[in-house]
């Protein structure tokens, strides 16, 4: 048994304890299975939230809507959903009424328990505390899965993911929609062929973030429309808040990850495809003191990559809030880029629709290599593919999970106040086992992986 296994059976066994049993009333009832059409044809997808980015996913994937973010028209057809789960009815009435024919719930749970033999794939656009739960409970059912990012509230949740994810042998991929773009392609392939040589560092910088904020005292009544008990899902119980919904949870550490947990997926794949990066041995935050209820404005989170072959560590660091820090504030750089490669030969910064070698004198006679790497047919569509074992998804989950743990990882530096030694094949933190407490959380009873 390998180490990782035994480590990830540790944790599970360590958190058996959290509930079983999950009996809630649905509120809608299912179309019966007779009813839905094209079962042995068409490729049938149930939906885990269906306002907001989960309508998008909707429509794309069912072929009624563009991509965004550069990707490729990617043409879906042959696909319908059969089943949609929304806890917001107020939020589920477009894609309800819309979507006459498939079957509406409330509770994901009694969706996948009643629609088993009718759905092939499942999409996940719910607020973050319920990416995993969803997700898994989905694989392990043998579904493909897509998730939106970051697939996992927690660190553990990650490794959860992608070991579901390989042992079931499931189509798998995360909502890092720009992977996709030709953009991103040819950033990759400027890094690949040395154009600013040897990188030793990227910096990503969202200029954006938003205050800490104390738990709200008031109770105003829980809006009619919202069952407010599913959508607390498997965070622990608090009054219902309208800051806390439909948009405001994300700063809150009960359902999401701040900054890092809402962009850090997108902008890292990015540095994490063009220099093949694995897990972060080192993980440092500095920023304000940290809030038990909220995610910082403001933050840096330096990480070290070890490389090995005798090159030197690769430094990552992520930055929110409207001070830029290091490179950022040194170099008179166009207000668009977000990304900067860092190489002994220049520098290559980025967004998602552009990049530019810097400094713009140092290469004004170089020729970028021919593209080398496929367009993508687009992001969901590859993943439509792999379900039906036709291609590849770039983004699964065995891939896109490192990055979120990453990206989780800087959470969990900011949080327990430590520089983290990370040993991911151990899954410990060596230099401060008290802050392995923040890698995982306990779910409600009711609600398990």
């Amino acid at each position: 048994m390998s180490k990782r296994t035994f480590t990830r059976r540790r944790f599970l066994k360590a958190g058996a304890a959290l509930g079983a049993g999950w009996a809630v009333s649905s509120g809608w009832t299912a179309l019966s299975r007779s009813r839905v059409a094209g079962a042995n044809s068409r490729l049938n997808l149930a939906f885990v939230g269906v306002g907001g980015m989960g309508f998008s996913n909707l429509a794309i994937m069912t072929g009624n809507r563009n991509p965004q973010y550069g990707e490729r028209a990617e043409r879906i057809s042959g696909t319908q959903a059969v089943a949609l789960c929304d806890v917001d009815l107020e939020r589920a009435a477009r894609a309800f009424n819309n979507y006459p024919d498939a079957a509406k719930y409330r509770d994901y749970r009694k969706m996948l328990d009643e629609m088993e033999g009718d759905i092939d794939a499942v999409v996940v656009s719910t607020p973050d505390h319920v990416h995993a739960p969803a997700s898994v409970t989905a694989m392990r059912m043998g579904k493909h899965v897509y998730c939106e990012k970051p697939g996992a509230h927690s660190v553990y949740e990650t490794r959860v993911m992608a070991d579901v994810a390989r042992e079931q042998g499931v189509a798998t991929q995360l909502g890092t929609q720009v992977h996709a773009s030709g953009n991103f392609r040819r950033v990759v392939e400027l890094i690949r062929a040395g154009a600013i040589g040897e990188v030793n560092a990227c910096h990503i910088w969202r200029r954006s973030g938003s205050s800490t904020q104390d738990r709200p005292t008031d109770t105003p009544p829980i809006p009619g429309e919202l069952d407010w008990d599913l959508w607390l899902g498997p965070a622990p119980r608090r009054p219902y808040h309208p800051t806390y919904v439909p948009r405001g949870w994300r700063r809150w550490w009960d359902f999401g990850g701040g900054g890092p947990g809402d962009m850090g997926c997108h902008y890292m794949d990015l540095p994490f495809w063009a220099l093949d990066l694995g897990h972060p041995s080192t993980i440092e935050a500095d920023g304000p003191d940290p809030h038990s209820e909220t995610a910082p404005g403001r933050l840096l989170v330096r990480y070290t990559f070890e490389r090995g072959d005798d090159k030197p560590p690769v430094t990552l660091t992520w930055t929110h809030g409207r001070t830029p820090r290091a490179v950022f504030a040194e170099h008179d750089f166009p207000d668009w880029a977000w990304g900067v490669f860092v190489g002994d030969k220049g520098m290559l910064l980025a967004d998602y629709n552009q990049h530019q070698l810097w400094p713009e004198a140092d290469f004004g006679d170089y020729e970028p290599p021919e593209p080398s790497i496929a367009p993508s047919v687009g992001h969901r569509r590859e993943w439509l593919d792999a379900c039906r074992g036709e291609g590849e998804a770039l983004c699964g989950f065995e891939r896109s999970m490192c990055i979120a743990e990453t990206v989780l990882l800087g959470n969990v530096a900011h949080r327990s106040g430590r520089k983290l030694e990370w040993n991911a094949e151990q899954f410990t933190i060596d230099n401060a086992h008290e802050a392995e407490g923040f890698l995982q959380r306990g779910y409600r009873p009711g609600w398990t992986l």
